[in-house]
């Protein structure tokens, strides 16, 4: 489990993050003093639950809140206020709970206890593909592992096609701009890597190989690109203007996907 906590107030700070790893041990526990900072984190790592200080500067923890159900609808927000007020407004939200400050121990094991999204990382399928921010690609919840960046990468491109079948010299024309002769052997090396780590773990189905292609088997997981080019407004993921941020080639989506947006805000 990955938790926020974001507060300026280092004295509340320090107090949270200690009462978090007491009630959560096993749990990976991030602090920021701001909420940018969080924000930006958010974009490329996919948070279980966050603490969130009602009142911070620059921008206050009910809006980072909504910003991060933007990016993971399953996430679980708790808020940290001194004004009963904000507990109305955070309810509103559908937080999972609220803290009144000081924050207590038996307050933080009971929110942490009853969170409103116990399984935030799965949702319909066992594979969920995040490619708004930084991709990766969870299985039951988990992050995939990669030995290799170009393996995950040959992954990635095969989910920005959408069920396309991509050629080998299409994959090396994207990855390296080179010609196929000289990276033939290499990319057949990657793509059974990519193959041993699916059936490794029981997910080899989400790609359809064909000779000398491959493309993904797009009802086999979940992705939100998918659903978001599917539902619009109506998806559960909402597209920030991030995407794929590790890769330059996908910036054509990029582009696409905000043309899209704002298309969306003008009707």
């Amino acid at each position: 489990m990955k938790i926020f906590l974001v507060t300026d107030d280092k004295k509340t700070l320090n107090k949270t993050e200690k009462l978090i790893k007491q009630c959560k041990s096993d749990a990976e526990v991030i602090s920021f003093n701001n909420s940018p900072q969080a924000l930006a984190c958010a974009r490329a790592e996919r948070v279980d639950v966050a603490f969130l200080d009602t009142k911070i500067p620059e921008m206050d923890g009910l809006i980072l809140g909504q910003y991060l159900k933007d990016l993971n609808p399953f996430v679980n927000l708790i808020y940290m206020t001194d004004d009963k007020t904000d507990a109305f407004e955070a309810m509103v939200l559908r937080a999972s709970g609220c803290l009144l400050k000081p924050v207590k121990e038996q307050g933080v094991e009971t929110e942490l206890k009853e969170l409103r999204n116990r399984n935030s990382r799965i949702a319909k399928s066992r594979v969920f593909a995040q490619t708004f921010g930084n991709f990766d690609l969870f299985v039951d919840g988990k992050s995939l592992a990669f030995k290799y960046s170009k393996t995950k990468e040959i992954l990635a491109l095969l989910i920005n096609n959408r069920g396309a079948q991509t050629t080998n010299g299409e994959i090396i024309a994207t990855l390296w701009e080179d010609d196929e002769e000289s990276k033939a052997s290499y990319l057949s090396n990657l793509r059974q890597d990519l193959q041993n780590i699916l059936t490794n773990n029981g997910i080899s189905d989400i790609i359809v190989k064909q000779r000398g292609s491959m493309g993904i088997a797009v009802d086999h997981i979940e992705c939100d690109l998918y659903d978001w080019l599917e539902k619009k407004k109506d998806s559960q993921y909402n597209y920030l203007g991030d995407y794929m941020n590790q890769y330059s080639w996908a910036e054509y989506m990029h582009a696409e996907l905000d043309n899209i947006m704002y298309d969306m805000e003008d009707s």
